[in-house]
This record gives structure tokens, C-alpha cells and sequence, in this order.
């Protein structure tokens, strides 16, 4: 007899920061099955997927970008460096012009793939693993919450019955949740939704209806309705095998005091920590276009609440803020450097996280038992703003004052939410709520656990789909 070669996993992460960690975890779970990977993308992201991933047994195989893409400069490979998420679609659809050069890479591999799990995003590749004979799962980095409301908002069109983008409507499965038109990405949530964006995502649409089925960074104890729904009514069948940030083994207590003792934010925080004061995380992504006044209002409400909190920002956003690290500086401190964002909220001063609500964002929240105070402003932050806040009941939200959840916040409300959230009932509340839930998030990846199970059917599933 043979002896039966183990499965051949074949990655390909979207071009972007906050779609590509997740791929890079659910890489090393596989290896963890003894299944090999390989991972493709470009020459530009190559060097930090090294990096993050420190595992030479995972091959890379380079793509070079396509050039002369109109919008989109030179040696630009990925979402984070666009001038403007105004040319994210014409990045998007640039991906296709690699599908050539990506099939001559699997004819090309010594050992077949089994599978292609690829980025939602790359709906181009589904016809690249039709031509092999191999089945495609696609990665999708959202919650089985938005992924179904979006799917149902386009089939059963609740939202059509609305005068303005402001009324509330409910969906007739999930009657419970009220939902305004502003909670979905324009175009999106418009009566006729049409542009750019509208034709990529039917294009990446009818891919989607061809896969073999969809992996979902979250697990079925979260949103047990939804996935259920899902997997009943719309379909391809979800495979929740996260949160995948958990697949992250945390360092060793020696080699992370070497490199935390470096870390001017790991010593502040050990010094509110032995000071009992505690911290307020404040993060909103990096993708995340907010206007200059937002930004001094948001500020401003921070200043304000004499909370102590520690802000991770861009240097460009400190620019509209002129003396404001200095009347702060002895309760808060900047960050402009990239910081574990994990690292960060595991660290036993922190104590909430004012968050732009990114779905990689709220399950590296969730798994610290860190509750969440929602401040969403693009994407599916505002449909996630209110999973976490209506219903898994970890968080808070900071509403506008208009009653548009696309209107202005004010320092007040800023304020007063995070009051609430450090020291009220309300907070109290949903601080008992996420332990409870991140302890759900611990017990889904042991072995033996819902995400943990579904990870070997999957594996199980490809093998079979392929033979």
C-alpha cells in the first residue's frame, strides 16, 4: 500500500491588511491537521505574510500585481496604500488580470491541491479551480449577521416600503432587529442600488453560488440563528471555524518580556495596572476614511470623560488635532506605530475598547473579554455595531444626535458613552455578558469544540470533493 499523501491546501488572501490575518491564522490551524498550505499573493505583501507567519513549512508562491491598472498608482499592491477607498473596485476587479498567471502556478504545483480557499473578493479564482477539477471555498471576513441581512436585504427587499434612509424596518425572519437603510454601504442600502460596486459584488455573487461553501471567521455559539438560517435558506453551506485570532499561539513568557520591554505603551499600561486605573482602548482600524471634524469631536469627548485611554492612530490624524497630546498626556497615551492589536486588549488594564467595529476587530475584543463601545463608520461596522450591541449584548453604542446612524457624533455623547461603559450599570452588564462569551470563543477552537470539529469536516469535505 501507498502511503496516502496529505491534503494540499491552496490560500490566496485579498490584497488587504484586515482580509489577509485571517487566512495567515486559519493557515497555521491547517498545518496544525498536517495539511500542506500554500499561499499565494504578491511581492509586495510576501514579506510581511513571512514575517507574521514565522513558519518555514508553509510555502509563498509570488504573483506579480498587475501594472497600469487605471486609479490605482505603481507598486501599489494592497487596500491599505490606495490614495482613496474610492478606487477599492478598481483594485478589486485589477486581481482578475492575475488569473492567467495564477492557473500556470497550480499546473505548475509539484504536489496537486486538494482545494482553493480564496478571499470572497477573488470570485475569479472559482473558474480557475473549475478548470483543475477542485472544489473553491471562498473566505468571507464578516459575520454570518451581516453576511445574511446583506444576502436578504437584495432577495426579500424589506427596505423598498421606506420613505427616507433614516425609517426603521424589520426583517419578517428576524423580526426582533430594526434596521434603517444608513445601516447598510450605500449603495447598497439605495431602493435602486446601481455602480461600480453594485456590478463587482453580483459578479463575485455568481461565483459565490458555485462554491463548494463559504469559511466564516466566527463560531456557531455567536450567532447560532443565523448560521442556522444561513446554511437552511440561502446557502452555500457556512463553515464557522473561528475566532481565528485565536489560532495565534501567544508567546513565550521569556521572549515576550524581551520584546515588550521595548514597548512604550506594554510599560504605560503596567503602570496603570499597578495604579488601579483603568484604560480605555481606542482603535478605528485602518481602513476607515473619518472626516477632520469627527475626528476633533471624538477627541474632544475623550479629553472630556478624564477616563485614562490609550489611542492607536495615524500621524495624518493627529494632524487636525493641534495641543491635544499635550493637555492628555497624563492620563493617556498616542500610539502611531502598529501594535498587536491582541496583545494590546489582553493586557489586564484594559477594560474597553471604543472601536470602529471591524469584524476582526470585535472577535479579538470578544476573546479578551474586553466590551465594546460601537462607533461605526463604514463597510458592515454599523449592521456589526448593532449584533454587538442589540444582540450578543457586549457592547455599547455612541449614537449621533440627529438619529441617523450616519450623522455626526458629538463630544457629549462621546462622553457620556464612555462613562457609562467604564464605570455605569449598563457597562457593568455588558462586561459580565462578553466573559461569558469569550469563554464560548475559547471552548469553540479547543479541541473537541464547535469551530475546532468543523475545521476537520471541512478538511474531510475537500478531501472528499476532490477524489
Amino acid at each position: 500500500m501507498g502511503t496516502v499523501a496529505s491534503p494540499h491546501f491552496v490560500i490566496f488572501p485579498f490584497m488587504s491588511h484586515g482580509h489577509t490575518i485571517p487566512l495567515l491564522h486559519l493557515a497555521t490551524l491547517l498545518r496544525h491537521r498536517f495539511v500542506t498550505v500554500t499561499i499565494f499573493t504578491t511581492p509586495a505583501n510576501a514579506p510581511s505574510i513571512r514575517d507574521f507567519l514565522q513558519d518555514l513549512s508553509i510555502s509563498i508562491i509570488e504573483l506579480p500585481f498587475p501594472k497600469d491598472v487605471h486609479d490605482i498608482p505603481q507598486g501599489v499592491e494592497n487596500t491599505e496604500k490606495l490614495p482613496s477607498m474610492s478606487s477599492f473596485y478598481q483594485f478589486a476587479r485589477a486581481t482578475k488580470l492575475m488569473q492567467p498567471l495564477f492557473e500556470q502556478a497550480l499546473s505548475a504545483l509539484q504536489h496537486p491541491a486538494t482545494c482553493v480557499i480564496s478571499d470572497a473578493f477573488l470570485g475569479w479564482t472559482q473558474e480557475s479551480a473549475e478548470k483543475f477539477g477542485i472544489p473553491r471555498y471562498f473566505f468571507f471576513g464578516m459575520s454570518v449577521f451581516a453576511t445574511t441581512l446583506y444576502q436578504l436585504l437584495g432577495i426579500h427587499r424589506p427596505h423598498a416600503e421606506t420613505v427616507s434612509p433614516d425609517e426603521p424596518f424589520t426583517f419578517q425572519s428576524f423580526p426582533w432587529l430594526k434596521f434603517t437603510r444608513n445601516d447598510f454601504e450605500p449603495p447598497f442600502g439605495d431602493l435602486e442600488p446601481k455602480g461600480l460596486a453594485v456590478d463587482f459584488m453580483l459578479e463575485q455573487g455568481i461565483s459565490f453560488a458555485r462554491g463548494r461553501g463559504l469559511i466564516m471567521n466566527s463560531f456557531y455559539e455567536l450567532e447560532p440563528r443565523f448560521a442556522d438560517y444561513f446554511n437552511q435558506h440561502l446557502g452555500p453551506k457556512t463553515w464557522c471555524v473561528g475566532p481565528l485570532c485565536l489560532a495565534k499561539q501567544p508567546m513565550t513568557a521569556a521572549r515576550s518580556q524581551t520584546n515588550n520591554k521595548h514597548k512604550t505603551w506594554m510599560q504605560w499600561l503596567n503602570n496603570k495596572l499597578d495604579n488601579k486605573q483603568p484604560v480605555l482602548y481606542v482603535a478605528f482600524g485602518t481602513q476607515a476614511e473619518v472626516s477632520a471634524e469627527q475626528i476633533q469631536e471624538i477627541a474632544k469627548g475623550l479629553e472630556l470623560s478624564n477616563t485614562c485611554f490609550v489611542w492607536v492612530t495615524r500621524q495624518k490624524v493627529l494632524e487636525h488635532l493641534q495641543g491635544f497630546e499635550d493637555r492628555v498626556k497624563n492620563r493617556a497615551l498616542i500610539v502611531k506605530e502598529w501594535v498587536d492589536q491582541s496583545e494590546v486588549l489582553r493586557h489586564k488594564s484594559i477594560k474597553g475598547f471604543l472601536s470602529h467595529c471591524g469584524w476582526n476587530s470585535l472577535l479579538e475584543s470578544i476573546c479578551a473579554k474586553v466590551p465594546i463601545l460601537a462607533l461605526p463608520f463604514m463597510a458592515e461596522q454599523h449592521l456589526n455595531a448593532r449584533m454587538v450591541t442589540e444582540e450578543i449584548g457586549v457592547g455599547l453604542r455612541i449614537m449621533p444626535r440627529n438619529g441617523s446612524v450616519r450623522g455626526f457624533v458629538e463630544a457629549e455623547e462621546v462622553e457620556k458613552m464612555m462613562r457609562e461603559l467604564m464605570e455605569g450599570e449598563k457597562g457593568e452588564r455588558v462586561r459580565k455578558k462578553v466573559k461569558e462569551v469569550g469563554e464560548n470563543a475559547m471552548e469553540a477552537m479547543k479541541e473537541g469544540g464547535s469551530s475546532w470539529s468543523t475545521l476537520g469536516l471541512l478538511i474531510d469535505d475537500a478531501c472528499a470533493a476532490k477524489l
